[in-house]
């Protein structure tokens, strides 16, 4: 898989999603040896969702390096949960990964999530 393949199969994915009404790509790149996507959804249920995902692709695998997926509801004031990878709870299991669950102060571990695992995810949770 290349990493052109990869964002490819990602607008795919998110454009068939059962989900998502509405799909906004606000970035991508490819780079020499590392690639990035980033986009905005309105789900089905009224929500917003913005995702990134930073990635390379070394052997022919996918390998996330860093992500940010924020659930919000319809206005972008309350926030459902996000998941990412930023470096602040070097406490919690599976560290960086953790998710934001309701407020910035409520904070589980977490695990890696590429964005295609990510969206199995919430087509789970909103079901």
């Amino acid at each position: 898989m290349s990493l052109k393949d990869y964002i490819a199969q990602v607008r795919a994915r998110l454009g068939e999603s059962d989900i998502v009404v509405t799909l906004e790509v606000v970035d991508m790149r490819v780079l020499l040896n590392r690639g990035y996507f980033r986009a905005r959804l309105s789900l089905s249920n009224g929500d917003f969702l913005e995702v990134a995902e930073s990635f390379a692709v070394r052997d022919g695998q996918l390998l996330t390096l860093d992500y940010r997926y924020q659930w919000m509801d319809g206005s972008k004031q309350v926030l459902r949960k996000r998941w990412d990878s930023v470096k602040h709870f070097p406490g919690l299991p599976n560290f960086p990964h953790h998710v934001h669950v309701g407020d910035e102060a409520n904070v589980e571990a977490g695990g890696c999530l590429s964005i295609l695992e990510f969206i199995e995810l919430m087509e789970a949770e909103m079901k």
